[in-house]
């Protein structure tokens, strides 16, 4: 089994394209509404582009509207790692993969969405792959 968080930067390069690499490696974001998964609605598990491990299902994906992919909720607790992001002058809460370290985006809360847990879980298109459920086509 790999140990992912002793992944050199010159093999991060190898495996991901530029704009992986600048997103989950550097803390990059993608452009607002042009990321694969942002309008997507197929049933299925997102997991880490970057090391594959399971982070979102499609029933915690909500139409927020922001640009990016919104869940209310990861997977389990364990899977992603919350850090405060004192970066662009404003505190946020970045979210990263509890697998490799990999930046996926930030958790936003008390915004006044009609979930269950008023989370916001903005996460780079980029940062992710979706494995349809069974039966489940994936939207192009």
């Amino acid at each position: 089994m790999t140990d992912f968080k002793m992944i050199s930067d010159a093999e991060w390069r190898e495996r991901l394209n530029d704009e992986e690499y600048r997103v989950l490696r550097q803390a990059g974001t993608e452009a607002p509404f042009v990321g694969e998964y942002t309008d997507t609605t197929t049933e299925g598990v997102y997991s880490c582009r970057a090391c594959g491990a399971e982070l979102f299902r499609s029933e915690h994906k909500f139409a927020s509207h922001c640009g990016w992919p919104a869940f209310f909720s990861p997977l389990a607790g364990d899977r992603v790692v919350e850090r405060t992001d004192d970066s662009l002058g404003m505190r946020r809460t970045e979210v990263l993969c509890a697998n490799c370290g990999s930046h996926l985006g930030h958790v936003f809360a008390g915004e006044g969405y009609d979930t269950p847990t008023d989370l916001r879980y903005c996460i780079n298109s980029v940062c992710l792959t979706l494995e349809p459920a069974e039966g489940e086509a994936e939207e192009s």
